[in-house]
């Protein structure tokens, strides 16, 4: 028995010898982080829908089959072909021009080859308040309107990240109210860094929406208020408008006691274009792969079957599990439950466990305190935003990693998230926690719980206010005209 595991008072019949094997071989020297240089460093950012997306589909399904681990690609529809292949802009008056760099949000369309120009107008925070006080007689149609951020370093963290999207719902809503020509929000991060993140409307945005390099933004801003009066060009090319099919992967290891039940451990495959994906998702989807290679070098039998899926599509509106959940509609009263991790390669301290109080003590007991994994914590809190989404809509059981920020929202969706951020020693033992939670499960004698009724899961979104979050994530509509979740 692994010394940390002696050490534990907590330890239970529920770590039997293959779940502390597996979390000794875990901590132990494993292809992981060599799994993560390459598709990383080899393979780069991966937008959905690119050759670079579709090669590391390709990669990881090699990956499998080369642990011994059955796993097939399954295709779903992406509503909407969105790719960035050049971007520039000009600041300018008769007597003062400059180019920022810039990037588009997604979904934002092409331009005219000549560009898209108006007169720039700081709006501040773009608050309601500032929407108010600007759009006096209609001045805010037809312009540029520069949107001032705080900046997002490691102490704000996540909750800086969500205040951010929280704030994109207002000022984009408010943006097309006034007929603005279109958003320049001021990057969040210093030093020229560039990101680009979903629009609140998602795939069905309609604006012009880009970023630009905070210190260029701040000289804008700094000239408008000084009295100059500034235009904006804008040329953005983008490839691609329809409709088309990409693939999740999927891989299982069939249980031996009730095969037809599943437990699902899932992480995104695809990235945004910038960096190379390494937080965001790329070392997870090494832990996925990981977990399946040494279970099976292992010969670890479970009782259930555990599914691991890596989803695409998921930064444009979590596309591949919405896909997976359509796909396996008939399987999903079998689907015992549903974890995903995506918060880069900050320590686990627990679990969202997604309005589900009826699961806390079992995961629980998967997860108690150590010397070396640490104490844990569950949140009852439902997280809206990555691919836990529609197995809750669909009333299962769902789980998400609970992370410390460490340094992921500083570096989310830019083109600093590259491999050298990962803390590799983390992500080993990250590897371990989830192996020992997930095995764990499979291995129960029996599950205390089950799937959500439609009912269920409508009183669940009231009694967490979920559909302002929904909206956040261009979500709402769908749940809403019953096209997305359970059929209520």
């Amino acid at each position: 028995m692994p010394a940390f595991l002696m050490n534990c008072a907590y330890a239970t019949s529920i770590f039997n010898s293959d779940v502390e094997n597996l979390i000794a071989t875990l901590k132990a020297p494993t292809p992981i982080i060599s799994d993560l240089k390459q598709l990383t460093d080899e393979i780069g950012g991966r937008l959905t829908g690119t050759q670079a997306n579709k090669k590391s589909v390709n990669w990881a399904l090699k990956k499998f089959h080369e642990a011994g681990v059955t796993a097939k690609k399954e295709s779903f529809t992406m509503p909407r072909a969105w790719s960035e292949k050049s971007s520039s802009a000009k600041v300018f008056n008769s007597q003062i021009n400059f180019s920022p760099r810039i990037v588009a949000m997604p979904f934002t369309k092409k331009t005219h080859y000549r560009g898209l120009s108006a007169k720039i107008v700081n709006l501040n925070k773009g608050s309601a308040t500032d929407f108010q006080k600007m759009n006096v007689d209609d001045d805010l149609k037809d312009k540029w309107l520069l949107i001032e951020t705080d900046i997002l370093n490691d102490e704000r963290g996540i909750a800086g990240l969500f205040q951010e999207y929280n704030n994109a719902v207002i000022i984009e809503e408010q943006a097309l109210a006034v007929a603005a020509t279109g958003i320049i929000y001021m990057s969040s991060r210093p030093k020229n860094l560039l990101y680009r993140h979903l629009p609140s409307s998602g795939v069905d945005n309609k604006l012009a929406i880009v970023v630009m390099e905070r210190e260029s933004a701040l000289r804008t801003q700094r000239l408008i208020n000084s009295g100059q009066s500034l235009k904006f060009t804008a040329k953005i090319n983008i490839l691609g408008e329809k409709p088309y099919q990409a693939n999740n992967v999927v891989a299982e290891i069939k249980g031996d006691t009730y095969p037809d039940e599943i437990v699902l451990i899932g992480a995104h495959i695809d990235s945004f274009d910038l960096g190379t994906g390494a937080l965001d998702n790329g070392a997870n989807v090494s832990l996925v792969i990981d977990l399946a290679r040494q279970i099976t070098k292992l010969a670890i039998t479970p009782k259930r079957t555990i599914r691991f899926v890596l989803f695409n599509g998921e930064e444009q509106g979590m596309y591949g599990s919405w896909g997976y959940t359509q796909t396996h509609i008939d399987e999903l009263d079998n689907h015992v439950l549903a974890a995903t991790i995506d918060i880069g390669t900050g320590a686990i301290t627990g679990f969202f466990i997604n309005g589900r109080e009826e699961i806390k003590a079992t995961i629980d007991s998967v997860l108690h305190p150590d010397v070396e994994l640490g104490a844990f914590n569950q949140i009852i809190d439902p997280v809206v935003g990555t691919d836990n989404y529609d197995f809750m809509m669909q009333g299962i059981a769902n789980l998400v990693a609970n992370q410390a920020d460490a340094n992921y929202a500083s570096n989310y969706h830019a083109q600093s998230d590259t491999f050298e951020k990962v803390d590799q020693q983390q992500l080993k033992l990250n590897a371990a926690i989830m192996g020992a939670t997930i095995l764990g499960i499979a291995n129960l004698d029996e599950i205390p719980w089950q799937r959500q009724t439609a009912e269920q899961v409508v009183k669940m979104v009231e009694q967490y206010k979920l559909e302002q979050a929904m909206k956040t994530f261009g979500l709402q509509q769908s749940w809403q005209e019953n096209k997305r979740g359970i059929q209520h």
